[in-house]
């Protein structure tokens, strides 16, 4: 049996730590803005697939293997900001699959979607870091690990799942305001902008 006096710590711990911005949520927001919160789901579940993944690695100390090897971190990251970077200067150009626009019938794919929520999580650099040094304390040495483990993990995807959520949902009510005018340029160069954040975020974090 899990502990339970730990996981009514860790739950509001965690949750505090999930709502806080950060790369997964600015993606979100931006993504709410631009796409939907619907379509916005794909990038949630590759999102976290990438955190769940990274949690039990740090519980398995796989972890500390990868942040002995920084250069591992460095080709994830930069792949990955460089890729988001350019999403993000093509929706401020207005241009790309993901650019919003009036009728607002973009076409992304679900991959494409996934993809950049699984490893945005898993290029995290900080989320490993955070993982690392979090999860332990709540691991009761004299309880199974694989419960305990199953338990903490189920409580991470639905304080992520939440909080992604609440930020998708600010940038679709974001976009519902600003549409109210001519402002779909400008849209795209908010999004475009936090999307450039993210890269940016990403690659040199």
């Amino acid at each position: 049996m899990p502990d339970f006096t730990l996981l009514a710590v860790f739950i509001p711990t965690f949750f505090f730590v999930s709502i806080t911005p950060g790369l997964c949520m600015t993606l979100a927001m931006t993504l709410g803005m631009s796409i939907g919160v619907r379509k916005t789901l794909w990038m949630m579940l590759g999102e976290l697939l990438g955190v769940a993944i990274v949690a039990i690695a740090a519980v398995m100390g796989v972890a500390s293997l990868m942040l002995n090897y920084p250069q591992v971190f460095s080709l994830l990251k930069w792949v990955g900001g460089v890729y988001l970077i350019y999403v993000g200067i093509n929706m401020w150009r207005s241009r790309g699959s993901m650019a919003i626009v009036a009728d607002s019938q973009k076409s992304i794919s679900r991959i494409t979607l996934f993809s950049q929520g699984f490893g945005t999580a898993i290029a995290n650099p900080k989320g490993w870091a955070f993982m690392v040094s979090l999860l332990p304390p709540f691991i009761n040495p004299q309880e199974s690990m694989p419960v305990q483990l199953m338990a903490l993990i189920a409580i991470i995807l639905v304080s992520e799942f939440v909080c992604m959520m609440l930020y998708a949902s600010g940038g679709k009510t974001l976009k519902l305001f600003l549409s109210q005018g001519d402002n779909i340029k400008l849209m795209n160069r908010i999004a475009g902008s936090l999307m450039i954040l993210v890269g940016g975020w990403l690659a040199l974090g």
